[in-house]
Formats: structure tokens, sequence, C-alpha cells
């Protein structure tokens, strides 16, 4: 007789939480690479607006997108203060410029509620679910798309 491994159900959900814009937001712990400090990228011609442009990691050169412009927030004017979130999603890295890291959080699964029906579709497309903690809403964001279309990894 041979035993099946049951699956696990997942409980807890663990994000990165981060501020663009004066606003919260957060995505899963498991697309993080890494969290660097901003430096300066270089710019690419005809790229779209939230497209800050590439820089070089380790050998790698990867897009870098101003979250704020991509989110409809206006452009960010990059200081030493601000942060850039290196993700992963499928084979893509990109780097992503947000305000600042805030937390790291595990949540259970079931304290993420849908985007309400009332937002914009395109608003719904950009932020799968929000989480209440403490007294602020954090949107959870649908990295694959939130990310450029030419890099082949939007749904």
């Amino acid at each position: 007789m041979s035993a099946v491994a049951e699956p696990i159900a997942v409980t807890h959900r663990e994000i990165v939480s981060f501020r663009v814009a004066g606003q919260d937001f957060c995505i899963d712990i498991g697309s993080v690479r890494e969290i660097r400090g901003w430096t300066a990228t270089t710019v690419l011609p005809h790229a779209p607006d939230y497209i800050r442009g590439v820089m070089n990691l380790r050998g790698a050169v990867l897009p870098v997108v101003d979250l704020s412009a991509r989110l409809g927030f206006g452009t960010t004017e990059p200081s030493e203060r601000h942060v850039v979130i290196i993700v992963t999603i499928g084979s893509k890295t990109v780097g992503m410029l947000v305000d600042a890291v805030s937390d790291i959080l595990s949540a259970p699964t079931d304290d993420f509620q849908p985007t309400p029906d009332v937002v914009s579709d395109k608003a719904k497309a950009f932020v799968e679910a929000v989480l209440s903690v403490e007294d602020r809403l954090i949107r959870l964001i649908e990295l694959e798309r939130i990310m450029p279309t030419s890099l082949g990894i939007v749904k």
C-alpha cells in the first residue's frame, strides 16, 4: 500500500509591501529577487514613459519600470531614498522603481479581498486584491499586468 500525499493548503501569503506616490502596494515575496537602492539608469529612446531605462545587474541588462508612472500617478523623480525591487516573472527579470519598501508581511489568504467592481477594468487589471492591515489598505499588484507588453510577459 502506498501513501498518497495530500496537497498542503496554503493558508498564508508572504508579501513585500512598499509605497508608490504615497499609496500602499504589495507583491508576493516569491517574485522578489532582491531590493536595491536607486542608481541611475540608461534611457532607451522611444520607450514608454513608464520605462525608466535599463540597468546592469551583475552583467545582466534589465529594464526598470517607474511603478508610479505605470499606475497613472505621474513620473517619479528618483533620489537616493528611492528603491528598485528586482522581480522575476517567468524567465524575465525586471526592476520596479518605488518610493520605499515598508514591510515583509505574512497574511492569511482569506484576508485578501477581491478588487471592488466599482473600479475601472484597467485598475482591476493591475490590482489583484486588497488587504487590510491595521489602518491601511494595501493593494496586491498583478505583476504580469504591470510589466510592459514588449517584454512578452503580459497575460
